[in-house]
């Protein structure tokens, strides 16, 4: 087995510096003292894992990523409960997770129990960076390339990388719902092509259309299929759900939509509610339809870092719809709140989906 060492940083931040960060973290604006890595190449594979000061890389301008893309990531968080135990949402799935992206973009797959160990290892460092109450330590784990290579084949060497975020609320306000444009210029995946996949490249492609997003007073854009520009997918960062008012939650089929752990665990909580849950297509003319005929009754997003964001409105390039008067609705709001209690350990876990930082590498 791989051993990770650990080197304590000597320029940690200060127990008064810290807290005052913890008080309004924002999102993804700072960081905790450490950051895990691990090496991989062709001759030697995964070698020096270590828990060490967060610091910039050193990389060749010729290192592939900066050439050829060969980047994924995951994102995912810890969070402490009310006996301040800190505890995690069902890590297993990123480490699976980030074995796929990593088959799709021809990169070599990290085993489970080192992607667990490594988590494990930094968090035990970085703990005190763990908030109390509604906050959380994001958690962004990443491979890139960095062989000084420009010839267009797989990379002969990467670096595995986790760095710790504290943070607050995604969206400002918190919980209020959220307004989202939906792109009819811009795609955002394609069949056979890497939606499916957690890379950086899927990000990059979606930022002009959340530009547009903003400009037209929205949160986030929503994209439409690449064929046929008639069927929706899903936003730049989260799955998305429609509850209809027989008591049917649909959401996009995969394929060439992300899949989500957070919208695999709201299928399986909508299921304990006895909610029929269907993954189909679903035109958009259509839920513009619905929406004015009241035969959809909600519309939310989900991601890990987000949770559950209601939609209240929705804008295109043919005007605007509102979903409920622009409210949140009694299914959105319950599969919220069983969800938000589970990850922080309020709720009961009838799925096993929680694992505490002692048993993380038993996951």
């Amino acid at each position: 087995m791989l051993q990770i060492e650990r080197i304590r940083s000597s320029q940690a931040r200060s127990a008064t510096e810290r807290e005052a960060i913890l008080r309004d973290p924002g999102f993804g604006k700072h960081f905790s003292d450490h950051m895990a890595t691990v090496d991989w190449s062709a001759d030697r594979g995964w070698h020096n894992a270590q828990v060490r000061p967060r610091a910039p890389f050193s990389i060749d301008p010729a290192s592939a990523v900066l050439h050829y893309a060969q980047e994924i990531f995951e994102g995912m968080k810890a969070y402490r409960d009310a006996a301040g135990r800190i505890i995690f949402f069902r890590p297993e799935e990123n480490a699976k997770r980030f074995q796929n992206s990593a088959e799709r973009m021809a990169m070599p797959q990290i085993p489970t129990d080192l992607f667990l160990r490594a988590l494990q290892a930094l968090v035990e460092m970085d703990q005190d960076w763990v908030p109390e109450g509604e906050g959380s330590l994001y958690l962004r784990p990443f491979l890139f390339a960095d062989e000084a290579f420009l010839g267009v084949r797989p990379s002969n060497s990467y670096k595995f990388c986790i760095i710790a975020s504290p943070v607050g609320s995604y969206f400002k306000g918190g919980a209020k719902p959220i307004s989202v444009w939906v792109s009819q210029e811009y795609s955002r995946a394609a069949k056979g092509g890497t939606g499916h996949a957690k890379c950086g490249g899927n990000y990059a492609g979606s930022l002009v259309a959340q530009a547009v997003a903003t400009e037209q007073g929205c949160d986030q854009v929503i994209f439409l299929d690449a064929a046929e520009g008639r069927w929706i997918e899903e936003l730049g960062g989260m799955n998305v759900f429609f509850v209809m008012d027989d008591g049917t939650l649909l959401t996009p089929a995969l394929g060439t939509v992300l899949p989500g752990i957070t919208r695999d665990s709201v299928i399986a909580l909508a299921r304990d509610r006895g909610l029929t849950v269907r993954e189909d297509r679903y035109e958009f003319a259509q839920w513009q339809a619905d929406a004015e005929s009241g035969r959809l009754r909600e519309a939310f997003a989900c991601g890990t870092a987000a949770t559950i964001a209601p939609i209240g409105q929705v804008k295109h390039g043919g005007g605007s719809f509102s979903i409920r008067n622009g409210g949140m609705g009694e299914v959105t709001a319950a599969l919220r709140s069983t969800l938000l209690g589970i990850q922080k350990g309020t709720e009961p876990d009838p799925h096993g989906w929680v694992r505490g930082l002692a048993e993380l590498a038993r996951a």
